[in-house]
């Protein structure tokens, strides 16, 4: 078992424009590198949407503020904590929000991998 305390009240670090940020907390990449799994935070605030191309699959859960979230299909929604998406590898999202939002992800990836 590994624990870490409090791993949501650490901003992730830049990863996109000047509003998006992501930070893995765990990976399984040591035990398993033939198929890791790599989780952690999202966050979105307020300006530049993100489109982002999902190179694997992920899962993830809205736990603070909200998102608008929308695919190349043009299906949209306005997710709130407690949503849970699933992006299939191969998906084309675009992340957007009016404040802020944060999301706990899971993704079969390596570490750093996103």
């Amino acid at each position: 078992m590994s624990y870490y305390a409090k791993a949501q009240t650490v901003k992730p670090p830049l990863i996109a424009n000047e509003n998006a940020f992501l930070g893995d907390v765990a990976s399984s990449e040591k035990l398993d590198p033939a198929k890791p799994i790599s989780a952690g935070f999202y966050r979105l605030e307020k300006g530049t949407p993100l489109v982002y191309e999902y190179t694997y699959h992920e899962m993830k859960v809205i736990v603070e503020g909200s998102f608008d979230i929308s695919d190349e299909a043009g299906n949209k929604v306005h997710a709130v904590p407690g949503d849970v998406f699933y992006f299939p590898k191969g998906s084309k999202i675009t992340f957007t929000t009016d404040d802020y939002g944060l999301g706990f992800y899971c993704g079969q990836r390596a570490e750093g991998a996103a």
